[in-house]
């Protein structure tokens, strides 16, 4: 087998989902920005995926299509890891709707976590709001606008998740309310993965903050990912060491 990048334009997802099986394909990893945009691609959805409405992951089944979400649980991992598993009650900031945003949000809510989604575009946080609250009974997801967010919500959040780009190379960097107002104790988890530590987790772990990178949700996802292909154990020391040699 191999892995390989696809670039694929918007207008062209369609096209592409269907191409899978055609080409022999066993599956494919969806990223930015098209994780909910391949679901009305797809003929059959997994529970997580379809409470966010975002997938990750296709498996080519015969004539299905099938669509997993493997983010939701790379993002638990991660911050169980992180926070030893006890979220309960906390509360947790997440900064962008997109897929990554709906995966952290629900893995958060699921944790027990008080979730607030912040997003640039309000439509979007209310959205991704009513999509968690409706997923897990009681979680009460509440959303703000970014214009409307405070440095007094930032500080008293226990967990802080960027979920967008930002931070990527050539996309400009999280905006200086999230990272200037982080503080001792807080878990900050930035999903951008990059070889060198993003400016927010730098900062963040200055002022004394547990940090989580991008490449620990990557890694996490992927492995899932690799075992609903294959049907075998993922090597995850293997892919550990794929990444530190890159």
């Amino acid at each position: 087998m191999v892995y390989v990048p696809l670039p694929v334009q918007a207008s062209a997802v369609g096209a592409a989902v269907q191409g899978l099986a055609a080409l022999g394909f066993r599956g494919a990893n969806v990223t930015i920005p098209h994780k909910g945009a391949v679901v009305p691609y797809l003929s059959w959805l997994d529970d997580d995926a379809r409470a966010v409405d975002a997938v990750n992951t296709i498996v080519v089944h015969g004539d299905q299509m099938r669509g997993y979400n493997t983010d939701i649980e790379g993002v638990r991992g991660a911050l169980t890891d992180a926070a030893d598993g006890d979220l309960r009650g906390a509360p947790g900031l997440v900064f962008g709707a997109g897929g990554a945003g709906r995966a952290a949000a629900l893995a958060l809510a699921r944790m027990g976590a008080l979730v607030t989604v912040v997003n640039r575009t309000a439509a979007a946080a209310e959205r991704l709001a009513a999509l968690i609250s409706a997923a897990v009974p009681g979680a009460g997801c509440r959303w703000i606008a970014l214009s409307d967010l405070t440095a007094a919500e930032v500080a008293a959040q226990r967990v802080v998740v960027n979920a967008t780009s930002l931070g990527m190379a050539g996309t400009g960097k999280v905006p200086a309310l999230l990272v200037d107002t982080v503080t001792a104790g807080q878990v900050v988890f930035d999903v951008v993965y990059t070889h060198s530590e993003t400016h927010l987790l730098a900062q963040a772990r200055a002022r004394g903050a547990i940090v989580i990178d991008g490449l620990s949700l990557l890694i996490r996802q992927a492995a899932a990912a690799f075992e609903l292909w294959t049907g075998e154990r993922a090597p995850l020391e293997v892919m550990r060491d794929a990444i530190a040699r890159r």
